[in-house]
């Protein structure tokens, strides 16, 4: 056993962060985000690759990859877990109660039932919303200013990446009333959807950062976002 004067000089393990990203790890904005995480973590003294290891894990929009990197970070137990988007966070949360997990990128989380309520979001998970179900009504709106004449608007979004879409659906069919205009779901999950979707002309394309995520389908030349 070591003497207590050598035991005060031993340095202490690094901490572990794990994080979990939706998108694909050559996403260009995922870059940005990480390369502003390290930074800020090294203003607050938290230096990767000094006393800070992080283990990187990139879905690139796809739903079985992002819950095998789940279950792949969890294992190495770190001390602090980073969800970016929603389907991270499902998948993180589903497999630890007791690591804490930090979300961000992620839509409306009290109505999606990730945390009681943004003041006090209890249990293990907390972190930051990027906006709330209703401005999806404000989309619609700003595209009815925009093209005046349209009638019927196809929202376009990828279930495997935005199971939230339901909650925005709603916001959007409620404005949809008041503006006379017709909504119709419209998901797509591959290139076929998104050519079936791409020869419809009688309608606008409502397509939103958080219901499309990079590396998965996107709304086809000429639509709306």
């Amino acid at each position: 056993m070591l003497p207590a004067p050598a035991l005060a000089q031993q340095p202490n393990p690094p901490r572990r962060l794990g994080v979990l990203s939706v998108t694909a790890a050559d996403d260009a904005i995922g870059q940005t985000r990480s390369a502003v995480l390290v930074e800020a973590l090294a203003g607050h003294g938290w230096k990767e690759r000094g006393n800070l290891g992080i283990d990187w894990r990139s879905g690139g929009g796809d739903r079985a990859r992002i819950a095998r990197l789940a279950d792949e970070l969890v294992a190495l137990k770190p001390d602090i877990l980073l969800a970016v988007g929603t389907p991270s966070v499902e998948e993180l949360r589903q497999r630890t109660t007791t690591i804490p997990i930090v979300f961000a990128v992620v839509t409306d989380p009290v109505s999606q039932g990730f945390v009681k309520n943004l003041a006090h979001p209890g249990g293990n998970v907390t972190g930051f919303t990027d906006y709330d179900g209703p401005l999806a009504g404000k989309w619609l709106e700003m595209l009815t200013q925009v093209t005046p004449k349209v009638s019927r608007v196809f929202v376009v979004y990828n279930p495997a990446t935005a199971p939230f879409a339901p909650l925005m659906l709603r916001t959007i069919e409620d404005a949809a009333r008041t503006l006379h205009v017709t909504v119709e779901p419209a998901p797509v999950d591959d290139a076929a959807s998104i050519a079936a979707l791409a020869l419809r002309k009688d309608g606008g394309l409502l397509g939103a950062a958080g219901l499309l995520h990079h590396g998965q389908p996107r709304a086809p030349p000429g639509g709306d976002q």
